[in-house]
């Protein structure tokens, strides 16, 4: 059976880049761009965006900004995943990029050999944190941003505290269940009621909740081996 692709849809207002971030990401692994635009207005008009599995998307464009695409994702909840990638990069914007949906928050100055396993790791984790980022986390998250999550931690069950550990550890669905010793369908039903109990959209967000929350420590957080 052929390996289905990666379907990837980018959003940039600079033409030329976009055309040449597609054709590298194409040409070096198991991805396809099935779309492009240069406007969120024009991206959230095209009827495929839903089936996106990544969205590579920039933050300022004149014909519909970043932050609009995502508040519209998240009005529809898209799974579609969202890589924030921008030269309007500050470190101390990410966490509000995350509660705004982001999965992963980048400078375009970023190797694309990097992005190329950014993409790898959201699509299998669901999240992706740099080292300068967990930094911030460490020193700002579990003290600035809101709480997230309507249950404390004393509600959730050993299980749940046992997948989220591993969530935090950016196991894929299935490296979870062998580890567990439980099916990946059960591993899912543990994750949605994770999201469930602690009132986040993503897996980023249970992150957050994590670290917030004392589940464990920002430096238990494992970053995607390149």
């Amino acid at each position: 059976m052929e390996h289905s692709k990666i379907k990837i849809g980018i959003v940039d207002d600079d033409l030329l880049f976009v055309q040449l971030l597609k054709n590298y990401i194409e040409n070096n692994g198991d991805y396809q761009v099935v779309l492009t635009s240069t406007g969120g207005y024009q991206f959230l008009k095209e009827k495929d965006f839903v089936s996106l599995d990544i969205l590579i998307l920039d933050l300022r464009m004149s014909n519909g900004d970043g932050l609009e695409v995502m508040a519209e994702l998240a009005q529809k909840e898209s799974e579609t995943k969202i890589i924030v990638l921008t030269s309007f990069y500050r470190r101390s914007f990410m966490g509000q990029m995350l509660k705004l949906g982001a999965h992963a928050f980048l400078p375009k100055e970023i190797e694309l050999e990097e992005l190329l396993s950014v993409i790898k790791a959201v699509y299998h984790t669901g999240h992706y944190f740099s080292n300068d980022q967990i930094d911030v986390m460490r020193t700002q998250l579990s003290n600035k941003l809101p709480e997230f999550h309507a249950f404390s931690k004393n509600e959730l069950t050993d299980r749940e505290i046992d997948v989220l550990r591993l969530v935090c550890q950016q196991l894929s669905t299935k490296e979870i269940a062998d580890s567990l010793f439980i099916s990946p369908k059960t591993v899912e039903t543990h994750k949605t009621n994770l999201m469930i109990k602690t009132g986040v959209k993503n897996m980023a967000g249970l992150v957050i909740y994590a670290v917030q929350n004392k589940v464990i420590d920002p430096d238990e957080i494992i970053l995607f081996d390149k």
